[in-house]
Formats: structure tokens, sequence, C-alpha cells
């Protein structure tokens, strides 16, 4: 009897300490900053019975990523134990002390719930703020000590990186390049050449003028860190490629006094060059230096010919696709719009239009391509859709064919088809009516008439420009220019009229046009010929006029956009129209304000 009491008391402590599952919540115990991510750890140990993990809702808090989940063991002195570590990145939005609940777990029918936490978020002032006290660092990267080698100074202080996220990479598959600038000095910084992306597709994410800036600890001393470029490369064949690197001229000043002075960055693209004429402060030196990143090489693999589908057109990601008709009543002879959306992840900028077996009697024609893209994403995350117009001149319930789509998928190294599903059309017995506008009839009265205003209008226009040429013929070059307005560039729309026919045309043909017609424009109101037909002498005589930073720095954002659209195949992000749009205002503040 002692016996079995004995056991069942042992019975009664053992299996309480074999189902004590321990559920804890783990954050970093120092200060957040704000902007920045960081991870909420929730560890089961000892809980092989465990399930159904319920996280809470994190408020005041950005989601990032997660859950991710990993397994393990820990040594106790009952012998080893399962671990598992259930891992959320957050991203923290603004300063303050904030509650992270604890998650819910089910472990043999009962809720067991972790501790909850309080986090210290701060803003990245105050983070700078702390460091430097904790670690004894004052402002005096902008004071030149006596002997000081400013040169050297510059060297450690000021520096400019390419970030690559991968080597290596099938063709198709998105390599992310970031271009960032890290300095602790006061300076003026000029982007003289921009990196070269030949064999990809190139999709920016970040341009200078998203003004991106953040701090970095690097070796223990707090940088400015300026995003200046970050983009996403789709390589278009196999082979070796290089980024080549990016330079940056640099003007940097110092003061020979001990200031404590909060250092400032000033970044443009081809705008500061040679002509820079501004004077130092007194009691200071500006150093001028350049720059640059050291260029990167890229293996493209390709594809696996192994088992690759003969409708594979070089889709690269996780695609879904599906079929969809504006209307489906229809007239004979009626135009409808056949529609195919591709979603999911992957090159986007390189799909090619699916093909399309229409059936006999259904006649369709070129698609025209719509895209929603979010491109913060990596790879670029949304849809492609083809809207393909089409006719048919029989009456009946016609059914638009499935249409596949093959795609390589990255994650499993292995190929996949998708279909549409079948859709159906129904075209009616009417014709489609179609109004024909009658032209108005002009008797002859009229016709002489406004042949005569006409005559008119160019004898004036004709005298207007002889006055003008004899009136300013001898006056100073600035009136010159003014005359050649007149009489080359009537306005801005007739300037830009053959990039506006240039629209619908396939390649460069557009950007080569849109090129030519802004330097054109330059020669003329900036008088400019020869070998001064350049970026560095256009910027010289920009900067003697008050037309204003942001609109300087928008004209060669166009032309260095229209140079990528030139000579290389990549696609840009904005369209052809509104580069049209941007140009047809950025000449126009310019030509107000030389007038």
């Amino acid at each position: 009897m002692k016996t079995t009491i004995t056991f069942f008391a042992l019975l009664l402590v053992v299996i309480p300490l074999r189902s004590q599952v321990s559920f804890k919540t783990l954050v970093p115990q120092q200060p957040l900053v704000s902007g920045e991510s960081f991870q909420v750890q929730y560890i089961i140990e000892d809980g092989e019975n465990a399930s159904g993990v319920k996280a809470p809702a994190f408020y005041n808090f950005r989601f990032v990523a997660g859950p991710n989940t990993y397994m393990g063991s820990v040594s106790t002195v009952n012998g080893m134990k399962p671990l598992k570590n259930i891992v959320y990145t957050l991203e923290a939005m603004s300063p303050g002390k904030f509650n992270i609940p604890g998650a819910t777990i089910i472990v043999n029918g009962k809720t067991i719930r972790s501790n909850d936490v309080q986090v210290e978020v701060i803003s990245k002032k105050e983070a700078i703020r702390r460091f430097k006290k904790e670690n004894g660092i004052s402002n005096s990267d902008y004071f030149l000590r006596p002997g000081e080698d400013g040169y050297e100074k510059i060297r450690q202080n000021m520096f400019v990186k390419m970030l690559v996220d991968k080597r290596s990479c099938f063709v198709g598959e998105p390599v992310l390049a970031t271009f960032k600038l890290y300095s602790r000095l006061e300076s003026k910084s000029d982007i003289v050449k921009n990196p070269g992306f030949y064999g990809f597709t190139v999709y920016d994410m970040v341009n200078l003028s998203d003004k991106q800036l953040a701090t970095e600890n690097v070796n223990g001393k707090i940088f400015d860190v300026h995003t200046i470029r970050k983009v996403q490369l789709y390589p278009l064949q196999a082979g070796v490629f290089m980024v080549d690197e990016m330079r940056i001229k640099n003007k940097v000043e110092f003061s020979r006094s001990v200031v404590n002075k909060k250092t400032e960055q000033k970044i443009v693209e081809s705008v500061l060059g040679n002509n820079d004429m501004e004077m130092p402060v007194a009691g200071t030196d500006v150093f001028e230096t350049e720059i640059s990143t050291e260029p990167v090489s890229i293996v493209v693999k390709p594809v696996p010919d192994k088992n690759k589908p003969t409708i594979f057109t070089g889709a690269v990601g996780h695609f879904t696709i599906k079929a969809s008709l504006a209307n489906n009543k229809l007239s004979k002879n009626e135009e409808g719009f056949f529609e195919i959306t591709i979603g999911g992840k992957g090159n986007f900028t390189q799909l090619d239009a699916p093909l399309v077996q229409w059936p006999a009697g259904m006649e369709g024609f070129e698609p025209v391509v719509k895209d929603d893209l979010d491109k913060t994403k990596l790879p670029l995350t949304g849809s492609r859709t083809f809207r393909y117009p089409f006719v048919c001149v029989a009456a009946g319930i016609w059914p638009l064919p499935q249409v596949s789509f093959s795609f390589f998928d990255i994650d499993s190294n292995k190929y996949k088809i998708i279909a549409t599903k079948t859709i159906d059309v129904l075209i009616g017995n009417e014709n489609k009516k179609v109004q024909v506008l009658e032209k108005p009839k002009t008797s002859i009265a009229e016709t002489s008439e406004k042949a005569a205003r006409t005559a008119g209008i160019v004898v004036v226009s004709l005298v207007l420009v002889i006055l003008l040429y004899w009136i300013f013929r001898k006056k100073e070059p600035e009136k010159l220019v003014i005359t050649q307005q007149v009489q080359e560039l009537a306005s801005t729309e007739s300037l830009l009229e053959s990039a506006y026919a240039a629209l619908p045309e396939e390649g460069n043909k557009f950007y080569s046009i849109l090129h030519g017609i802004i330097w054109k424009f330059a020669a003329v109101h900036f008088d400019l010929s020869g070998t001064e037909m350049n970026k560095e002498a256009l910027a010289a005589k920009m900067n003697l006029v008050d037309v204003g930073d942001d609109v300087k720095e928008k004209l060669f954002q166009i032309l260095n956009q229209c140079e990528v659209g030139m000579f290389t195949d990549a696609i840009l992000e904005n369209d052809k129209e509104v580069v049209l749009t941007q140009s047809k205002q950025v000449l126009e503040k310019i030509r107000s304000a030389l007038l």
C-alpha cells in the first residue's frame, strides 16, 4: 500500500514537470529609434503540445515581416527541451513609450498568454544626442585644426557606396542596387556621372529628388546617409555585366576656428560644375575632391533549358492570370476589348503580351498595355493588363479561348504554366451604326474671305519679324536671343509639335526627338553653339539667370532620361506623355524667367 501511494505521489510530481510550458515575449532592451525596424520574439519552451499561436494587434507600429518560425532546443537540469521561436519584424513609427501585448497559444485545450512588454521609441535626433553623450563625442568635424590635412579628413568622413543585394542571378531575376553618400561634413556635392546599367532593364525606386536621408553608425561614428539612387536591375541576357562607377565632385568647407556647428550636405546632379563661384565665408577653407563607387560585376545565369515550355517568353517570378471582357454583349463589327491581367511579383517590365488564338470570324489587334505596380517592392509587385481590341462579323455566342502563360519560379527553380478560363461573348444580329459627320459646305465667298484673312496674318507676322530684327540687330546678345525666339520658337506647343507626333512611336525615336528639341531650345535661349553644347556649359549659363534650382534640376533629369531612352532598351518609370508634360512646364518656366 505504501509503495502504491509513493508511486502516485511521484506521478503527480512528474506530470506537472513534463507539462510545464514556458511562453514569454522578448524585445530589445535598449530604446528603439523612430523609423527603424526591430524584432518581437515569442519563445515557447517545452511546447510540444502547443498549437494555435495567435499574435496580438501591433498598434502604433508598422508591420514589416513575419511570422518567421525557428526550431531549436535548450539545455536544462532535466535534459534537453524543445524550443520554438516565433519572430515578427516591426517598425517604430513615432517617439513615445508603447505596450506590446503578449501572444496566445493552446496547450492541452487551455489558452496560455505570454507576458506584455513595454518599449521606448526615441527620435533619430535624440538617438544621436545620447550616443554622443555616452561616447564623449563633440561635433568637431567642421573644425580644421592647425596642421590637420583637410583631404585626409574628407577621406575619413565622406565616401560613397554602391550596395547590391546579390552578385549572381538568373536572367529576369532582379538585382537591387543602392547608391549611398555617407558624410559628416559641410559639403556641396555634384553627381557628374551616373553609372551605366548595360545589359539590364532599369526600374527606379528612389531618386535624388526623393531626398531620402537617414543616419548610420560606421565604426563608432554617426554619418548622415543620403540615398542618391535605388534601382531594380532586371538582366536581359546571360553573361557577366559590369555596373560601372558613380562619380561625385565635392566642395567641402572647414572652419579654422572652433565652431560647434551642425554640418549639412547639398547634393545636385550635373548642376554645380566648375562654375560655382560662391566665395568661402571668412575664416573657412574649401577643399575640392572627387569620390566614386567601385564597379560591381553581376554574373547572370541563363534559365534552365530542361523542361522549358515552348510558350515561355522570359517571365521570371511568381504570377497569376485572369481574363475578362469590357463588355460581353456586342453588335456585329462593334469593337470589343478582351483583357488579360497578369498579377503577382517578378519582372513585369519584361513581360510580353500573351498569344491569343482568335477564332475564325473574329479579328484581334495589338493590345494596349497598362501597369499597376508598386515600385517600393522587390521584385516589382502588382499587375500588367493587356487590352486586346477585337471585332466579330457574325452573330452568335463566341467562346474566347483559354490563354496560357508560362514563367520560371525562382523559389522552386521550376517552370509553371497557368491559363485563363474560357469566356463567351454574345454578338447580336444588328450591325454597329457608325455616325458620319457631314462636312459643312463652304461658299466661294467664305473661302475667299478666309484666304484673305490668312494672307493678312502672314503679311503682318512677316513685317513684325523684320521690324524686330532691325530694332534688335545691334543690341546686346541677350536682346538678340529674344528676337530669335520670335523668329524660330513662337510657343512651347509649336516647339514640341514633333515630340507630340512621335508619342505613338516604338523604341527610342520619341526620346531622340525630345532630346534634340531641348538642346535646340537651349542653343537659342542661352546662345550656345558648337562645343558649348554640353551640360556644364548649359548649367553655367542657367546660373546667370534666376530660373530656380528646382527648374534646373528637373531639366537635367529630363535630359538624362532622354539619354537613357535613346541609348538603352530600359523601360522608364514615367511614360512618354508624363515626360512631355514635364518638358513643356520646364521650358515655359525658363522662357518666362528669360523674358
